[in-house]
C-alpha cells in the first residue's frame, strides 16, 4: 500500500479573491478498481478543533483545514469565532424574515480563500461515489483537505484523507473505499443523524452516507441566491484546486466588497 504522509504535502501561499468564488457541477468519469491500494492522510491529531458552540461548525471546520494546510496555525476559541464571523459575512443574502446563525458553504469557501488557504470553490455531484472521486483527486493534486456539507446542508465536516483502489495522481481509474473525517461537533453527535465519529476516523462509504447526504432540493435560500440553487439535490463539497488564470490575490489580502 502506498501512503502519503502529512509532511509530504504541498503548501500553497496564495489567497483567492472571494468575490470571484466559482460554483461548479462536475462531471464524474467512469472508474474501475485498480490493483494497488493508496492512502492519503493530511491531518495530525493536533489539527482537530471542536466547535465552541452549536452554530460554529463552519468556523471550526475552517480552523481545522487551515491547521492542516499550515500545521500548528491556531486552535484558539478567539480565532474560531473570527473565522465564523468572516464566513458568515461572505455567506450571501438571507430570505426575508430569516436571521442567519451559522455560515453558508459559499462563505466557508470564501473564508478559506481570504485567509490564504485557497484556492477553494464549491462543487456538487449527483452521487456519493462521484463526489468522493472528485474530492480525492483534488486532495491528491493540491495536498489540501476538503470540506463536506453534511445533513442536507445543516452541518460541516472536514475530509482529511481517504483510501482508494489506486493513486489518483497516476490514474482516473480509481474508486474511493474509505474516508478519513473530522466532525467539529465531536463528541456530541445528533439525536437525528447519529453520533459523531472520533477525530481521524476511517469511515466506509455506507457509514459516511448516513450523514453526508444531498443538499435539500427545496429551500427558501434559493430565492435569494439562485446560483446556489443549482446545487440542490447534490452532494456538496468545498474543494481545493490549482489556479491557472492568475485571478488570485496576494496571501492574506482581503478583497473589496
Amino acid at each position: 500500500m502506498t501512503t502519503v504522509s502529512r509532511g509530504a504535502r504541498r503548501r500553497l501561499g496564495i489567497g483567492f479573491l472571494a468575490a470571484l468564488l466559482a460554483l461548479a457541477i462536475v462531471p464524474v468519469p467512469s472508474v474501475a478498481a485498480a490493483a494497488k491500494p493508496f492512502t492519503l492522510d493530511l491531518a495530525g491529531r493536533a489539527d482537530f478543533v471542536a466547535q465552541t458552540n452549536f452554530v460554529q461548525c463552519v468556523g471550526a471546520s475552517t480552523q481545522m483545514m487551515l491547521n492542516m494546510i499550515e500545521p500548528g496555525r491556531d486552535r484558539t476559541a478567539k480565532t474560531q469565532k473570527r473565522l465564523q464571523v468572516l464566513a458568515r459575512a461572505w455567506s450571501g443574502p438571507t430570505p426575508s424574515g430569516f436571521e442567519r446563525q451559522g455560515a453558508s458553504v459559499s462563505g466557508w469557501a470564501a473564508a478559506l480563500n481570504i485567509l490564504g488557504g485557497g484556492p477553494y470553490r464549491v462543487v456538487g455531484a449527483r452521487t456519493l461515489a462521484g463526489i468522493l472521486h472528485v474530492a480525492a483527486k483534488a486532495m491528491r493534486d493540491t495536498g489540501r483537505p476538503v470540506g463536506l456539507l453534511m445533513w442536507h446542508g445543516r452541518h460541516a465536516w472536514v475530509m482529511s484523507g481517504f483510501q482508494a483502489t489506486a493513486d489518483p495522481a497516476t490514474t482516473d481509474a480509481f474508486r474511493v473505499t474509505r474516508v478519513i473525517v473530522e466532525d467539529p461537533l465531536y463528541p456530541h453527535g445528533s439525536s437525528v443523524w447519529g453520533k459523531s465519529p472520533r477525530p481521524g476516523a476511517l469511515l466506509s462509504l455506507a457509514t459516511l452516507g448516513k450523514q453526508f447526504v444531498p443538499r435539500r432540493t427545496r429551500s427558501p435560500w434559493a430565492s435569494v441566491n439562485p446560483s446556489m440553487a443549482r446545487l440542490a439535490g447534490m452532494y456538496v463539497v468545498v474543494l481545493p484546486f490549482i489556479a491557472t488564470n492568475g485571478a488570485w490575490a496576494k496571501r492574506g489580502q482581503l478583497p473589496r466588497r
